[in-house]
């Protein structure tokens, strides 16, 4: 699949506000500070689509994003790609905090459209108990997602391989069959191209 068209539509401050059910829904989601609008600007090759900041805690509405993309099929597909606010750590008020709770579990619960979950998980860590808790959530909520290790190229790559490894043997604890997963980096634009031809995939199916 590649990508022709990336535009900015609408921020939401709740899921009634969101755009009319009418096409599939990619969500990215990850802890603040993850590299969440790094890798939407690398998959959508759109430098500044998303906005980023060094500030943690910088997206704070639903954002959707339009997308014209061309199938493996060499038919034109439309749909969303939403960014929504990180998870964890952010200097906030605990109010604003639980606001924020609200909305991201409305939108991944009961958007109806929603295709696809990517969580985004910083590849230079060990495996993080918050980042643990939010998957095995999406479990309990029975949601399709899959996995993306972020910043890959911050770090060696034995030290990437072995802390993917350890997240992965985290999740075996409580899952019988592990979600899919992809190692990436906005720099060199790695796992760019599975990202998005497991989107496709997806959108062949719905589209």
């Amino acid at each position: 699949m590649k990508i022709i068209n990336a535009n900015f539509v609408i921020s939401s401050p709740a899921i009634d506000k969101c755009p009319e059910i009418e096409l599939p829904e990619y969500a990215f989601i990850g802890r603040s500070n993850v590299g969440k609008s790094s890798l939407i600007n690398m998959i959508t090759n759109k430098v500044g689509l998303a906005k980023t900041s060094g500030t943690p805690g910088k997206t704070q509405l639903i954002n959707h994003f339009e997308i014209q993309s061309i199938s493996s099929k060499d038919t034109k597909q439309k749909w969303y790609l939403v960014d929504l606010p990180g998870y964890g750590y952010a200097k906030i008020a605990q109010s604003q905090r639980k606001v924020w709770q609200k909305m991201i579990s409305n939108y991944l619960q009961k958007r109806k459209n929603l295709a696809h979950i990517f969580v985004l998980i910083d590849s230079r860590h060990k495996p993080q108990q918050i980042d643990l808790e939010f998957i095995n959530q999406l479990g309990e909520w029975q949601l399709p997602f899959a996995i993306v290790f972020t910043k890959s190229d911050k770090e060696k790559q034995a030290v990437v391989a072995a802390n993917v490894k350890a997240f992965m043997l985290k999740l075996k604890e409580n899952w019988e069959e592990l979600p899919g997963h992809f190692v990436t980096s906005s720099v060199k634009k790695t796992g760019m191209r599975q990202l998005l031809e497991a989107i496709g995939t997806i959108n062949n199916e719905l589209i």
